[in-house]
């Protein structure tokens, strides 16, 4: 049973006192009033309290004389505290957990219930494009770290009674708000429920890595399944866009990334570009985009393949063979570049801008003429690794590249061991980890590929002219 408070203020000051560490904590204030003929205190967070809203309800406070002070807690709500979000509670718990988010709990002596004022005023960035997920044109906005703002920027996009936007609290210490958006004609409310079970039934401390954190919980991963199973944006209008048809939004707090699911491969693919240009260069641009991730994923096996095998070679693809001489095995310069790129690739997020430039310039000497000249690596496998690096960063979905890039370099192993076989049990590997994979909601990871849906497959690939009627219901 939840413990309530007193309705003696000295009773619930000292106690809360004891349970906030007020001695200790330098941010967690606390004030005492003479307001009405009664002592009166309020518990704020310094940081978090809007001074100007506050300002105006201690105007407003100190004006009320003895004889007009109501004798219930909710009238005095009603006549002296117009400003801002208020909600009545004696929950002690419900009470520790609001002073703690950043909400004021004024406290009044002779009443049993306390008033949490909601006057924060956030912490926060900018809404400005984020970095991963830019585009050519449309909105230059994206998500913040503060869910509040985030769930506004859909709101502002999506004007409907429909849109609901559901909080629940996640983590025993960290108290974490979720949000779970989606449209009530649209959405799949049988995984709905279970969407909002397994999020309530989560037994952990604190969401450490915010929305990462909560996918973990989500769903119990199979390690070697590489391949995501949420679609990660930081782009508003990705997230509407997614609701309309039919999915749901889940945003963290302190996370500017929304989660997206259902997901399949095909959703994970694609990008808000798609949809900012006319269908006709919308669908090449995606066509491109497939064309791209394929090739980056069977570029150097099958070239690996062809070297180890040069009689498949016909008369007029010669000039892909090597010229020079091989000094390090091919299946160990491919390995070698592979996690070279990734170094370079930490080296740049770790570098301070304005040292970026030097790093170019060093990583274009180190990783170009001079590798091949010293024999470490031939110009053939710088050339087709500077593509796959490019066509790595074609994919805005970060997971989907790395899962690539781990079925691209399990083909060149079992290649490399086993020849043609081996080039055929890697695809094959690779076939069946997406085939096996499933999405949250326990369906298909290829649809509308497999159950096959013949228009909506045919969507993936082609740009559809906008706006049209489907809700895109999974």
């Amino acid at each position: 049973m939840n413990e309530k408070i007193s309705s003696e203020l000295q009773l619930n000051i000292n106690k809360l006192n004891q349970t906030l560490f007020v001695d200790k904590n330098y941010d967690l204030k606390y004030r005492t009033l003479y307001v009405g003929g009664k002592d009166v205190c309020i518990y704020f967070i310094d940081g978090f309290l809007d001074d100007h809203t506050m300002e105006k309800l201690m105007e407003i406070f100190i004006r009320i004389r003895k004889e007009d002070m109501p004798e219930e807690a909710h009238e005095f709500s009603k006549r002296y505290i117009p400003y801002g979000s208020v909600n009545l509670t004696d929950d002690y718990e419900q009470i520790t957990t609001s002073i703690l988010s950043g909400i004021s709990a004024l406290f009044i002596d002779g009443y049993a219930r306390a008033f949490l004022l909601d006057c924060r005023n956030y912490p926060m960035r900018g809404v400005e494009e984020p970095e991963k997920d830019r585009v050519l044109r449309g909105s230059r906005d994206g998500f913040v770290e503060t869910v509040a703002m985030n769930t506004a920027l859909i709101r502002r996009r999506i004007r409907s009674p429909e849109l609901v936007m559901e909080m629940l609290m996640v983590g025993e210490s960290s108290k974490t708000t979720v949000v779970i958006a989606y449209l009530d004609s649209r959405v799949d409310h049988e995984f709905l429920d279970e969407l909002r079970k397994r999020i309530e039934d989560i037994e952990v401390d604190s969401l450490t890595m915010n929305s990462q954190s909560l996918a973990e919980c989500l769903y119990q991963y199979s390690w070697y399944n590489p391949f995501p199973k949420y679609k990660f944006s930081e782009r508003p209008d990705t997230a509407a866009a997614c609701i309309l048809e039919g999915n749901i939004v889940i945003l963290v707090d302190n996370s500017p990334s929304a989660m997206i699911t259902p997901s399949s491969v095909f959703d994970i693919i694609e990008e808000a570009d798609d949809y900012y240009f006319p269908p006709v260069t919308g669908s090449y641009l995606r066509l491109t985009k497939f064309l791209v991730n394929f090739v980056s994923l069977a570029l150097t096996p099958v070239w690996l393949l062809l070297m180890q095998n040069s009689v498949l070679v016909p008369d007029w693809l010669h000039f892909i063979m090597i010229q020079e001489t091989v000094n390090v095995p091919l299946i160990f310069q491919f390995f070698i570049l592979e996690i070279a790129i990734d170094g370079l690739h930490l080296a740049a997020v770790n570098t301070p801008t304005m040292l970026s430039t030097p790093l170019s310039i060093m990583a274009a000497l180190v990783m170009g003429d001079l590798s091949v000249s010293s024999g470490w690596f031939n110009s053939e496998v710088m050339l087709y690794m500077a593509f796959v690096a490019i066509a790595n960063y074609s994919q805005p979905n970060f997971e989907l590249a790395y899962a690539f890039k781990f079925m691209r370099m399990i083909t060149l192993v079992l290649t490399a061991v086993f020849n043609v076989w081996g080039f055929i049990i890697g695809w094959i590997i690779t076939i069946l980890a997406i085939v096996f994979n499933k999405t949250i909601a326990g369906k298909s990871y290829l649809y509308p590929l497999f159950p096959f849906n013949p228009r909506q497959f045919l969507k993936r690939f082609i740009r559809v002219r906008l706006p049209h009627n489907d809700k895109g219901v999974r």
